[in-house]
């Protein structure tokens, strides 16, 4: 029932669909972002670009990664070299993006008991849009209301997640790296 690969491949399979579905949310979501300051005659914040970037890189790689393995024409130490790298980007895009939004309180945003430090965030991002062709501010825009603010904590957990999975991908890959060369030891000995 595991396939050919047993319960490593099986696995391997699982954690890919997983990625693909993380991170095509992360895209819809920073391109809706990116999208909402463009209409507004702002350059988009370099950390939602980077953000988009970084996950259409991967998604592609998911994909591709995924028939090469339906296939089993998938090399798995290569595998395991990107599946490695792109773990490193995407604890940058976790941290970048999570830097400031772990000290924001998401529900406190647009509440009469908001504090003036959360007013004068308001009023900079307001000053920042007013202006065209001006360079959305990151650590400004994520405050602006509580929809933006829970929808980049999304991206941020979304991205920790992708962290965890390229990881456990990157060990899969390896032992079923171990398993074919071992494999192909056996049948030129036997």
């Amino acid at each position: 029932m595991a396939g050919p690969n047993g319960a490593l491949g099986a696995t391997f399979k699982i954690v890919r669909i997983l990625q693909t579905i993380s991170l095509i949310a992360i895209i819809g979501m920073a391109a809706n972002f990116i999208s909402q300051m463009v209409s507004n005659n702002n350059a988009p914040s370099d950390v939602l670009v980077g953000t988009l970037s970084v996950t259409c890189i991967a998604v592609l790689y998911c994909a591709i990664t995924y028939i090469l393995y339906l296939d089993d024409n998938l090399p798995f130490l290569i595998t395991t070299g990107m599946d490695g790298a792109l773990l490193l980007a995407l604890v940058v895009v976790a941290v970048v993006v999570g830097k400031p939004l772990s000290y924001l309180n998401c529900q406190v945003i647009g509440s009469s008991s908001v504090s003036q430090s959360t007013y004068q965030l308001g009023l900079e991002l307001k000053k920042s849009l007013s202006m065209d062709g001006s360079k959305v501010q990151y650590s400004n825009w994520i405050g602006a209301n509580k929809v933006t603010c829970y929808e980049m904590k999304a991206i941020w957990g979304l991205s920790i997640a992708l962290c965890i999975l390229f990881a456990f991908s990157a060990i899969c890959s390896a032992c079923l790296w171990r398993r074919s060369k071992a494999g192909a030891r056996k049948s030129v000995e036997g």
